[in-house]
């Protein structure tokens, strides 16, 4: 079986918009659905770059599909992203994106924002996206339901669109479909008016051509003030046609005056100042991005100073951090930490006991301890390790004194003799002191 579309297009501008902000998209094995951003400029831009960005994807698909859609929505993306570092006046522009494609053996759906997609079959309608809105996510949470998701004051504040800012993920799944099956994507100003039993029957009426008629009427009758843009298509067990695709809304417009829609400057309407677009506060979580470069470099200069200054903490530490190792044969003081990164040294000698205190002087067991490297609180605690030592090799020269060899169990502290006992130093110090 070799899956192809039946389709039919049509875009209204409605009866309270100035101008058309949805653009769409239509052939035998691509559907393209994008519904302009009302109250920011620049909207019919944005829908006609992203179906004149997205129509590349018309023609046999090499690959997986999903990666097709994804990567399609990436490039529409970086398109907008393009527009408004070129021009500051389109700045806060986006547009909702409902994509279907297939290469005649499967079909996938790509999403982003509240624009809709359904499925027919055998009369029964299924909705295949969901929307990106704040009310939805309360109707998700189960705060409100969805009959009182329809009258939400906010219903339309979207919370994800395709605008150029961020890297956004499309909801991007395989569809199962058979012959028979219809499938639609419209603009809110048609899905937020109708009823889906209404809509169901509707979709499956006549022709797909006749349907998509009767879609728009319906909802123009129910009071739409949106631009309203219905794409249907019937799953057909045909190979794909040579037909012309039908291109509506904005993007037909821009062609239309034989422009390029990648250079196409803004319309911004300037009537009348007491009318307010229902739309307007419809994207208002979308914050203008002002000045990019100096936030760059703001955000760079943010990141260097943290690193400067965890550099810095780090060094003063290692400043304070001290040993007890060898050196040229002689037991010394070191300052820093004991190691190595990549061959650089991580401490340096810092004192050199006086009188000198030779490491060949001392039993096997401290000067392994002392090859080692001796830890110390502080200088002080340093010093008095050096001292420690120098006297186990002046108890050890002692006469009737036997040297502790290496035979003796594990390392001792500091203030330990090897055989165990406190040094005469730590001795001395706990006899008491007046």
């Amino acid at each position: 079986m070799t899956i192809s579309l039946r389709y039919a297009a049509l875009s209204d501008i409605g009866r309270v918009r100035k101008k058309n902000q949805d653009s769409g998209y239509a052939s035998s094995r691509l559907l393209i659905q994008a519904d302009g951003m009302g109250g920011p400029p620049a909207g019919d831009v944005a829908s006609a770059i992203t179906v004149q960005t997205m129509r590349r994807l018309d023609e046999p698909v090499n690959g997986d599909l999903v990666e097709a859609l994804a990567g399609a929505v990436h490039r529409a993306n970086d398109r907008l992203s393009e527009m408004v570092e070129s021009d500051p006046s389109v700045e806060g522009m986006g547009t909702t994106v409902d994509a279907i494609l297939t290469d005649g053996t499967q079909v996938a759906l790509a999403h982003i924002g509240d624009s809709r997609a359904y499925l027919l079959r055998d009369g029964l309608i299924s909705q295949l996206t969901t929307d990106h809105t704040f009310v939805q996510t309360l109707v998700d949470e189960g705060r409100i339901t969805l009959d009182e998701a329809r009258t939400h004051p906010h219903r339309s504040l979207m919370i994800r669109a395709l605008d150029g800012r961020n890297e956004l993920e499309p909801d991007i799944v395989h569809l199962d479909v058979r012959p028979g099956d219809r499938i639609m994507l419209c603009s809110d100003g048609l899905s937020g008016f109708v009823e889906d039993h209404v809509i169901a029957q509707l979709m499956g009426a006549g022709s797909v051509d006749a349907a998509v008629v009767a879609l728009v009427r319906a909802a123009l009758d129910a009071g739409s003030n949106d631009n309203v843009t219905c794409i249907l298509a019937e799953v057909v067990d045909e190979e794909f046609t040579a037909h012309h695709p039908l291109i509506v809304g904005a993007a037909a417009e821009q062609m239309s005056r034989g422009s390029d829609t990648s250079r196409q400057a803004p319309v911004i309407d300037d009537g009348d100042d007491e009318f307010r677009d229902p739309e307007e506060m419809r994207y208002a979580p979308l914050a203008p991005r002002r000045f990019r470069w100096v936030r760059r470099l703001i955000i760079l200069a943010v990141i260097l100073a943290a690193v400067g200054i965890g550099t810095k903490w780090l060094y003063d530490w290692t400043q304070r951090q001290y040993y007890v190792g060898e050196h040229e044969g002689q037991v010394v003081i070191f300052k820093g930490l004991d190691g190595s990164v990549v061959g650089f040294h991580l401490s340096d000698v810092y004192e050199n006991p006086v009188p000198p205190l030779d490491v060949s002087t001392l039993n096997q067991v401290w000067r392994d301890r002392v090859d080692e490297g001796i830890e110390a609180d502080d200088l002080a605690d340093a010093r008095k390790t050096v001292e420690d030592l120098r006297t186990t090799v002046t108890e050890s020269n002692q006469p009737g004194q036997t040297p502790t060899g290496p035979t003796q169990s594990g390392p001792t502290s500091p203030g330990q003799s090897p055989s165990g006992q406190q040094s005469p130093s730590k001795q001395k110090n706990q006899g008491g002191r007046s």
